[in-house]
Order: structure tokens, then sequence, then C-alpha cells
């Protein structure tokens, strides 16, 4: 898979939360850090996704934003 993303995270599926139209995909990456993702019910269904499987998440964001708590 050759992508333009650079920001593109290996990880294994720790959970997919099935909805009415979307499912809640958790990404396990490393460090006990984890990413989430919202696709379509489809799209879990046409990549096949399993718990205990292999993916990336891949991230593509036209801008990052910062924050600090109030003091």
């Amino acid at each position: 898979m050759k992508l333009s993303a650079r920001n593109q995270l290996k990880g294994t599926i720790t959970s997919i939360k099935v909805g009415t139209v979307n499912s809640i995909v958790t990404l396990g990456i490393g460090g006990g850090n984890i990413v989430t993702s919202t696709i379509s019910n489809n799209a879990v269904e046409e990549l096949g996704l399993k718990i205990g499987m292999e993916a990336y998440a891949i991230i593509k964001a036209t801008s990052v934003m910062i924050g600090i708590d109030d003091d």
C-alpha cells in the first residue's frame, strides 16, 4: 500500500463497535496508545475488519490545533 499521507500508524484492531450506520474502530498502536476512527459499516465489511488483525490508521489533516488547560 502506497499513500501520499505521511501520518500512517500501524497497529492492531482492539474493538469494533457497530452502530446503525457507522462503526467505531479502535486501533492499539503500542505503548498503551490507541486511535479510534468512525467509518461506515460498509467499509468495515468491505475491508473484512476483525478484532486482532493488523491495520493502519491513516491521518490526513489540513490543520492541527493546539490547546492548553485554563489556569
